[in-house]
Formats: structure tokens, sequence, C-alpha cells
């Protein structure tokens, strides 16, 4: 099995408590039933505590409290179950997260989710073009498989090229993968607003794109940065075409979220590009019926 996955991903580390959106406030956590069936068989206050806070609901998920907030996730921000025994006691979910999954034959593709500040900051960071690493062995040669790779290639020499404005590579980026030029973001504002919403903040911001987007600044970002986006959008979705079929949606859809992105830190150039995407990460990437939504509209 080949395990590829990008050049920044080992430097990632959770920032533990000064994160400030942190993964253990607001969103369901579901357990795993290897996990489940430690909780249930652990002694001791520890054991009491963790069965004590388990919804045997399906799937089962922590109880969370006050705020939203994981049962095990204490007033300094912390997780009392890696303190008191280590990241072996976490669930799959906790103990996976920022990371996402992409499976092919032969090949899994590891990455960091925007949703965490920490993996946004990190990938915002980065100044020289990312690469790929690849380790293992590829035991199930496959010509779609690798068909589809050789396009993804493309797009990313595309993506990266520095010759180029952020503009014509998006152009020739769409241009490459037959797809789906998605136009300016305001006029997608109403789509947004009809998807799954977490935040009260991002309907707001999503209701001022609406109103001000085409008139909105141009954001003093560099060029670096964009690219660093558009190529992770790339890699995070442009291999789900395995299942469907469609790359164009995904090139697509990797255009429209920088498009969308740019016009946001137009509107709002005291928020940092990091957090911006973050929101949309969390908002769009992390709801399946979300992103299916915004797939079948860039489709052609």
């Amino acid at each position: 099995m080949l395990t590829v996955y990008p050049d920044y991903y080992p430097a990632f580390r959770c920032i533990a408590g000064d994160c400030r959106h942190s993964c253990c406030i607001g969103w369901e956590i579901d357990i795993d039933e290897e996990s489940l069936a430690k909780y249930k068989a652990m002694p001791g206050p520890l054991g009491e505590r963790l069965r004590s806070n388990i919804s045997a609901g399906d799937p089962p998920h922590f109880v969370l409290g006050e705020g939203e907030r994981c049962p095990f996730l204490n007033r300094c921000n912390l997780c009392d179950l890696i303190l008191e025994g280590g990241e072996a006691l976490l669930c799959q979910i906790c103990g996976d997260h920022p990371r996402f999954r992409n499976f092919l034959p032969g090949r899994t593709e590891i990455g960091l989710g925007l949703c965490c500040e920490g993996a946004a900051a990190l990938i915002l960071s980065r100044t020289e073009p990312v690469t790929l690493v690849a380790e293992g062995t590829d035991d199930a040669p496959d010509r779609e498989r690798d068909a589809l790779l050789d396009l993804r290639q493309q797009a990313f020499a595309v993506a990266q090229d520095r010759t180029l404005s952020m503009d014509a590579r998006c152009d020739r980026l769409l241009r490459l993968c037959h797809g789906c030029e998605p136009g300016h973001p305001a006029d997608w504002a109403d789509v947004l607003l009809e998807l799954e919403r977490l935040d009260d903040t991002w309907t707001a911001m999503v209701e001022k794109l609406a109103r001000e987007g085409k008139t909105a600044p141009i954001p003093a970002v560099t060029d670096v940065e964009w690219e660093q986006l558009l190529v992770y959008f790339l890699y995070r979705h442009f291999l789900t075409a395995w299942e469907d079929g469609d790359v164009g949606s995904k090139a697509g859809f990797a255009v429209f979220s920088l498009r969308l992105l740019r016009c946001l830190k137009g509107l709002y150039p005291q928020i940092e590009l990091a957090e911006l995407a973050r929101m949309y990460s969390a908002e769009v990437e992390y709801s399946t019926e979300n992103l299916d939504v915004l797939f079948e509209e860039l489709m052609i």
C-alpha cells in the first residue's frame, strides 16, 4: 500500500489550549466501536466518568455540556483524557482530526483540513510549492487511477505556475479539466444560504457577500497564499472524481472556493485569511451534503 501526504504534513502539531476554535466545542463527537468497548471496560473513576458521559445513540457519542463543550475539555481547554491516559485513550475521530483521507486502489492519501486553525496557519505559511511525499509500495497498479492522478498532477502544475497570475491559473485549470466557470461568488449567495450552516457569523458574512460582494476591494494577500489554497482544494477534493467520474466539478469547486475567499477577504480585510479559510472549511467541507450540492451545481 502506498501512503501519500503533502510535505508539510509532518510539521503539524495541535495547538491545544491556544486554539481559539477548539474542535472539542460545538461538534458532536462520535465514538467508534473499538473505543466504546475500551471505555465500557475501563476501571476506576475515569471509566465511570467516561460511561456517564456517553450517549447510547446511533452512533454513540459524548454528551456535550454547557456551551456545547466536550465533557472532557477542561477549563484550560485541554483534554482530560490525554492528560490522564495519553492519546491512546482518544476515540478515532479525536485522534484523526483534522486529518482527512482519500482512498484509491493501492493508495491512501492523507491531508490536514483547513477547519483547524493550526492546520490553516501551517498551510498558508508555506512559501515554496507544495510537493507530495509517498511511502510504501504501490501494490495495486490501475490505469484509470493513474490517469486521474496524472491529470491532477497537471492541475497542480497549473496552480503552481508562478509565471501566471492567479486569475490566469484558474482559467487554465478550468480549461484543463473541462470545468464549469463558477462566475462571481456573490451570485452564489442564495445557494450558500440554502446549505446547512453552523455559525450565525457565517450567515451574516454570506448575506454581506450578496449585498456588497461585487464591489468588494481587491484583498492585499500574496499570490503564494492563494496558490497554497488552490493546491489544497485540489489535493483534498480532486480524487473524489474516482467515485463520480467528474473532474470538472472538482476543479470548479477549487476555483470557486478560491474566489469566494478572495471576495470575503476584500469584504473583511481585518480578518486573517487563515480564519476565513477555517470558517469556510467548517461550514462547507465538513458537510458531505453541502459538498454534494456545490459539486452538483458545478457539473456541466
